[in-house]
Formats: structure tokens, sequence, C-alpha cells
């Protein structure tokens, strides 16, 4: 079992499918955790499941609170923030004739924009302990494209391209910055789909199958521990085998 027991961990969107599960592994790991999302609701039921987790409500779209926000997590870790999970992100999906500025701006903004500003202020921290570890959830769109999801396939392309740029700026600070990509996963926006799509869905994947989101959980889990600490600048895939890079 992967022990991170003093290790200080930053989750964005905790309140989803495969944020919940990445919360499940890292406190069975025993890491320190601030977990983030928007959903109250949500949010209370995390805090009482996990008394021991900093769960904070935080919008991740307000650009101009995202340093003040780090600033807050590196007091509560005492100045030692060891790990970035960037898991937070939206879709808006139309058509591209038919998508609006703010549908294209609205993905953009929050998937790209918001991951960028957490993953700058966060860098600036770590720098001054010549360690550390970001890691940013992207999606198998990200790397094939998919109809109507231009605003949402273009964010997740571009955490890929962002993320082996800050991999050679930050390698030799010993801060390691990877990507995991998930393919179709078992979550309520999945259980969506109607059962005939679905089943056309699974044709196009390997093991014939959705993955779960502890699958996804298991790949970030893998790269937060110091079993990953000579990889960076990489993509893991959890597809099933849907695409192979």
């Amino acid at each position: 079992m992967i022990n991170l027991e003093n290790i200080n961990v930053i989750l964005t969107g905790s309140t989803g499918g495969i944020g919940g599960a990445i919360l499940d592994k890292l406190n069975e790991s025993k890491a320190n955790i601030i977990a983030t999302g928007t959903n109250q609701e949500k949010l209370d039921i995390i805090k009482k499941k996990y008394q021991n987790i900093n769960i904070k409500k935080f919008d991740i779209s307000q650009h101009d609170l995202i340093e003040n926000f780090i600033n807050q997590c590196n007091e509560i870790f005492q100045n030692k923030i060891d790990v970035l999970i960037n898991n937070a992100g939206v879709t808006n999906d139309n058509l591209t004739i038919r998508m609006k500025e703010d549908e294209w701006k609205k993905v953009i903004d929050i998937n790209l924009t918001s991951t960028f500003l957490l993953t700058k202020n966060t860098i600036k921290k770590m720098i001054k302990n010549k360690n550390g570890k970001i890691i940013n959830i992207t999606s198998v769109v990200g790397h094939t494209g998919n109809i109507g999801q231009a605003n949402y396939s273009a964010s997740k392309s571009g955490l890929i391209g962002m993320s082996k740029s800050l991999a050679l700026e930050y390698g030799k600070k010993n801060i390691k910055i990877n990507c995991v990509s998930p393919g179709f996963i078992k979550t309520d926006m999945t259980d969506k789909i109607s059962d005939n799509f679905k089943q056309t869905l699974e044709g196009k994947i390997s093991l014939e199958r959705f993955g779960m989101p502890v699958d996804v959980a298991n790949a970030v889990l893998f790269l937060t521990s110091n079993l990953s600490d000579y990889i960076t600048g990489e993509t893991i895939h959890v597809n099933g085998g849907m695409y192979f890079s």
C-alpha cells in the first residue's frame, strides 16, 4: 500500500465522481489534504465522511482569488505544498457553428486558465522547497477531439502542452508535472448517456467497458507517490484501450 503520510496535497474538484475517488485514495494513504469544490451540499457530505480533511468551498473560475487561496493553503501546510492535483473542470458542449463565444470562453477560462493560475502560484511555493508534484487531469478527447466539444477538447489538449512546457521549465527545481488522461469513466455524467450510444462507445474501447473512477484515482495516487519520482512531462492514459499515444 502506498503511504503518503506527511505529504501535503491540494485537490480541486473533489465532489465529482473522479474527484471523490481520488479523495478516497489519498485519505486511505494518510495524506494531509485540502479538498475544494463548489457544491456546498456535497462538500458537507465530505466533511461528515472525512473529519480529518480540510474542506474549502472555492470556485476556481474566480481568477483574482486564486493567489490568495494558494497562500492560505501554504499557510495551513506550514510552507510545504507537496502536491497539487488539478481535477476541477467543466463542459459546455455545442457544435462549433452554434457555439457562442461565452460557451467557448467559459470552458477555456476554467479548464485551462484557472489551472494555469493555480499551477503558477503553487510552483512559486514549491520552488522555495525545491520539490513538488503537479498532476493535471486531462481527457482522451484532448488527444482525439470529439464532436460538439471543440472548447473542451482544446482546453484539455492545452493542459497537456502546458504540462510538458512546465516540466521542462521546472525539472531543475525538482518539480514534476504530469497528466492523467481518462477515457469514458462511469460517473453521473456518463450515466445520462443512452444505452444505445453507450454500446457504440464501448465498441470503440478495447476492454469493451467504461472505466471506474477508482481506475483514474489509482493512476493519480501513483503519480502522487515516490514511485513516480523520475517521471515528468508524461501523460498516463486511463481509457481501456480506446486510444494509444
